[in-house]
């Protein structure tokens, strides 16, 4: 997957806005192992934004700055609302509708993928990705489900979209 000079910068800025959320989100035990390595978070991230479009990630962007001018920290709702330490934080349709699509998509990318794709169970990754939807804006929420509903349509599939771009994107940077 190839992207624009534009969309770089946009990816880049979110990334770098989650990874300081995600560095200030204390861990019970001291700083998580998975906060020791940047590196991978920026990876996954990006595998995470990969798939949405540019009116997405803008709406996203939007969301981050709103979010730190006000003092929230997106990764450290997300995690408290995995662990039922917050109230729902949304409770538009629109979570569960993308929530639902986006385990259809890992369930037929593990399917069709076994050797690169397993699933950890379809509850972990249904709560984690509707957690993390909690913290969107009503507008970023509508964009994504849009997304979704005409990746449906063309049949593509995002999750193995993702996937792919990560196998791309580990083949071109090898670990030495």
């Amino acid at each position: 997957m190839e992207t624009s000079p534009e969309r770089e910068v946009l990816l880049n800025e979110i990334i770098e806005r989650e990874l300081a959320m995600f560095l200030a989100t204390p861990n019970e035990g001291g700083v998580a192992s998975c906060q020791q390595r940047p590196d991978t978070f920026r990876v996954m991230r990006r595998m995470a934004h990969i798939t949405h479009e540019d009116a997405t990630l803008k709406s996203y962007l939007e969301d981050l700055r709103a979010a730190e001018e006000s003092g929230r920290n997106f990764m450290l709702e997300k995690y408290a609302r995995m662990d039922d330490r917050l109230p729902p934080l949304s409770e538009s349709p629109l979570l569960d509708e993308i929530a639902d699509a986006e385990d259809e998509f890992m369930d037929e990318a593990a399917k069709a993928r076994p050797e690169r794709i397993r699933r950890n169970g379809p509850d972990m990754f249904r709560r984690y990705l509707r957690c993390e939807l909690e913290t969107l804006s009503p507008r970023t929420l509508a964009l994504y489900a849009d997304e979704v509903r005409r990746a449906r349509s063309q049949g593509r599939n995002l999750a193995l979209e993702r996937h792919q771009w990560l196998a791309d994107y580990l083949a071109a940077h090898p670990r030495g």
